[in-house]
């Protein structure tokens, strides 16, 4: 996923001159690119995808390889097997479902729970970190799904520790485009 560089509230095009056929063939054309290039409009494809590429970016964080497509609760793994669920909030006001064990209702289903919260036009906002324990404490059984979400509330993010944007007290660690290598010859690498 290519990296965007403008502001949240920045609009790549100038859509109101547009009649109504002429904005449903854009949206046919952007459509049919983004197929093309593999991309989704899945809110939680995205999120996922940003989650993952901002822990790549944190040396002070694991790196999450994304897991096998079709495993139940589980969008990522780090390479010490940790399992991580990421949920994306866009404009909802709670996350997708987490569906427990059915044989053992409160049988540990992963190490850390991920809440994305995008921007309108899919730009990262914030990630919050929870583990096991600060997800238990603030998860809500939803009755109708048979499964555990979780709301989009200033309690459930600040029970958790956030990883986006870089806390303040965080923010003098060298980013890994910083880090350098010397050579023999004097010259520097990135490392």
């Amino acid at each position: 996923m290519k990296k965007i560089n403008r502001k949240p509230s920045e609009n790549p095009m100038d859509l109101p001159p547009l009649d109504d056929l002429q904005l449903l063939a854009l949206h046919a054309a952007v459509a049919r690119e983004a197929r093309n290039r593999g991309l989704s409009f899945n809110v939680g494809e995205i999120g996922e995808k940003l989650a993952i590429a901002a822990f790549k970016e944190r040396p002070d964080l694991p790196v999450l390889a994304p897991s096998p497509r079709g495993t139940k609760n589980i969008d990522a793994i780090s390479r010490e097997g940790n399992r991580y669920s990421i949920k994306t909030l866009q404009r909802a006001k709670k996350s997708g479902t987490i569906y427990p064990d059915q044989s053992n209702n409160e049988r540990q289903l992963f190490e850390f729970i991920l809440i994305v919260l995008i921007h309108e036009d899919f730009t990262l906002e914030r990630i919050i970190e929870l583990d096991w324990q600060q997800f238990c404490a603030v998860r809500s059984w939803d009755i109708r799904m048979n499964a555990w979400y979780v709301a989009r509330s200033n309690r459930v993010l600040s029970v958790g520790r956030q990883i986006y944007p870089r806390p303040a007290s965080l923010a003098t660690l060298p980013s890994p485009v910083s880090l350098r290598v010397k050579n023999p010859d004097n010259s520097t690498v990135p490392l």
